[in-house]
């Protein structure tokens, strides 16, 4: 959720309210503010965590190693 150094702004959306619904109860958050707080901070963590793969992955492809089909099944 919000971090202790996080400021809190007013903003103003126009949002689909069934969609804005069903993500306040999959995130089981009591407010709907909570729930657009639990996505946004779902989104962020996304993001990261796609960011360390891709880093993580082009430290394997440039590490050298070389993969192997052993099965033959990538040929087809």
């Amino acid at each position: 959720m919000a971090t202790a150094n996080s400021r809190t702004i007013h903003k103003h959306f126009r949002l689909d309210s069934i969609k804005l619904k069903r993500a306040q109860k999959a995130l089981d958050a009591k407010t709907e503010t909570e729930a657009v707080e639990r996505a946004l901070d779902l989104a962020i963590s996304e993001h990261e965590r796609s960011r360390l793969v891709l880093a993580a992955n082009q430290r394997f492809l440039k590490s050298g190693i070389i993969i192997r089909d052993v099965f033959g099944s990538l040929e087809k």
